[in-house]
């Protein structure tokens, strides 16, 4: 039984992950086996499922010395977009899901977000800085289109004049416009975009549901002609595959209308690691090896090292000549300069029904 191949219970097309690996808390596992009697014919789809959790609290910290921020908000758990690096995969665990197929597949729409960030911001011992929307799992992924919980999130952002920034790899971003377009006049947000290749095969390949590359460069132009200030974010930077890219990448988007730029090398941690090699293994077997050697270059001889301070960056030569490159090519196209800070002296919070008037 053991030499028998696992069972596929369903196709996957356009998938990332090739399958599910255990829940590293689970202590019993069990796996079908492939007798040789089914066919792919005879196995349905993988469709995508959505549930609803009601959320208790909106606004998770972090300490983390080498991150921007130390608040977010996550609308969703999982993402359809289904990057096969996503290093967000493995919070899935937490949930008794698979960081493999379950994560695109299995979502979780935190469908009061926007009621509950309003009791948030609302306590009087609430203290604003800038929130980060779309650090772990995509706010603009295909669900939002119909959820609308990203825009209500928005919508009450707007109204107390809280600071956000927001990171997506999703068009729909431009639907808020309405809403992003006054925020950034009054210095409230601004937009990273993701661009990991300029590739379309490439792309639909390591980021299956994502919108295409020049979709997205389409979305940079959208949105600074309404004047909200984009970063792109050549991110990650996979060696060997796309690292060739790099000053490619940012001319376009500098072309397209971006201000700033930021880059972070290809990190797998946990059962990242494993899914990436699987995938390379059947997408580009020809050079699987070279990329994780790199990759292992890059994190001390690991396929992953999470040490604040080179998680992201990496160490060595080649990290070494990967940030060279980006420095000259942002100082070349003037995209060195960090984006002024979001203001936090606008924060308001509005009068509620039953509050008492002020005299003054």
């Amino acid at each position: 039984m053991e030499d028998l191949p696992v069972q596929k219970s369903h196709r996957t097309p356009g998938r990332a992950a090739g399958s599910n690996p255990d829940v590293r808390f689970d202590q019993l596992h069990s796996a079908a086996v492939d007798d040789g009697w089914g066919t792919d014919d005879d196995i349905p789809v993988l469709r995508t499922e959505v549930t609803d959790e009601v959320a208790r609290s909106v606004i998770s910290r972090n300490t983390s010395p080498d991150l921007s921020f130390d608040r977010s908000i996550n609308p969703y758990r999982g993402c359809e977009h289904g990057c096969i690096y996503c290093f967000a995969r493995p919070s899935h665990a937490f949930l008794g899901l698979s960081p493999g197929l379950d994560f695109e597949t299995k979502l979780i729409a935190r469908s009061n977000a926007a009621e509950q960030l309003r009791k948030e911001l609302s306590n009087s011992r609430y203290v604003p800085k800038i929130l980060a929307i779309g650090t772990n799992t995509d706010p603009y992924q295909p669900i939002e289109k119909s959820r609308e919980i990203m825009r209500d999130v928005l919508r009450v952002l707007s109204e107390f004049n809280h600071p956000v920034g927001i990171v997506t790899k999703g068009t729909l971003i431009e639907r808020d416009i309405d809403i992003l377009g006054p925020m950034a006049a009054k210095g409230l947000t601004r937009v990273g975009i993701s661009i990991t290749t300029l590739d379309p095969k490439t792309s639909r390949a390591m980021e299956p549901r994502v919108p295409l590359p020049a979709a997205r460069l389409r979305t940079i132009r959208r949105l600074t002609d309404a004047g909200i200030p984009v970063r792109v974010m050549v991110s990650p930077v996979v060696p060997a595959l796309t690292d060739h890219e790099l000053e490619a990448i940012l001319a376009a988007a500098k072309d397209a209308g971006a201000v700033a730029a930021s880059s972070i090398v290809l990190r797998l941690p946990r059962e990242v690691s494993g899914l990436f090699r699987e995938w390379l293994e059947d997408c580009y077997p020809d050079r699987a090896a070279r990329v994780m050697g790199r990759v292992r270059e890059l994190h001390g001889g690991k396929d992953y090292d999470p040490q604040f301070g080179t998680r992201m960056v990496g160490q060595g030569a080649w990290a070494a000549m990967i940030r060279q490159r980006f420095k000259l090519a942002t100082r070349k196209l003037g995209l060195e300069s960090a984006l002024p800070p979001l203001r936090t002296d606008l924060f308001a919070r509005p009068a509620q029904r039953g509050d008492q008037l002020s005299l003054f």
